[in-house]
């Protein structure tokens, strides 16, 4: 946990264990005596399973309460201060193809965050998950955090394309990397200083050469 707390620092200063870590797979990948990057992953057996997840905290997921087939919901991705090697990313993201494909998982979701609350710094990324990567309308999770941010209705054209994506989290780059999408509205969780969007992978529609690439890891 003291891994965790770095990576996610509270302004309240209330503990970092809550209730979806009882219901989750934990994974590590570790160098040299050192823990470099951790995440955990709850695997529900179809869609209704999704309302005991954390994105259900802040977001209503009765619109995938009908999918048949399993989601995995990945959250708390952190990785050591200072950064790691790009080998230590292909290394989690190796591990949680596996999961994924063990548990024949349809949908891979998770909430994405930008660090600090005001969406006003997050202008260029936000534009840009605006511009072409709000999900289908029969899937997108209803409003229901206590303070949310219409950022589509806020956003600028896009500009710099390029820069926009340097904006975006890293974890959210690689979400999208494999075709997915995002909420039409963001979360601002004062907790955490942090602004945060619904992010969704449909499985099956992840790039052929990306998938085999993740899964050669996996192996």
């Amino acid at each position: 946990m003291e891994f965790r707390r770095a990576a996610f620092p509270r302004t309240d200063g209330s503990g970092e264990e809550d209730a979806q870590d009882a219901l989750s797979a934990h994974v590590m990948v570790e160098g040299e005596g050192q823990l470099l990057a951790s995440f955990r992953v709850m695997l529900f057996g179809w869609g209704a399973g999704l309302a005991q997840g954390y994105a259900a905290r802040f977001y209503d997921v009765a619109p995938l309460a009908g999918y048949a087939l399993p989601i995995a919901e990945m959250g708390r991705f952190c990785l050591a201060p200072g950064g790691v090697h790009p080998d230590v990313l292909r290394l989690a993201w190796g591990a949680m193809t596996r999961l994924v494909d063990e548990g024949r998982a349809g949908l891979m979701v998770g909430c994405s965050s930008f660090r600090g609350a005001d969406w006003r710094a997050h202008r260029a990324g936000l534009a840009l998950l605006a511009a072409g990567h709000i999900g289908p309308a029969e899937h997108l999770p209803g409003r229901k955090a206590a303070e949310i941010v219409d950022y589509p209705a806020l956003a600028e054209p896009v500009g710099d394309r390029r820069a926009a994506l340097a904006a975006l989290p890293p974890l959210l780059r690689s979400y999208l990397a494999m075709g997915g999408w995002v909420s039409d509205h963001a979360v601002v969780d004062r907790q955490l200083d942090t602004l945060h969007v619904f992010t969704c992978v449909e499985v099956a529609k992840v790039p052929p050469a990306r998938a085999a690439s993740l899964r050669a890891v996996a192996k």
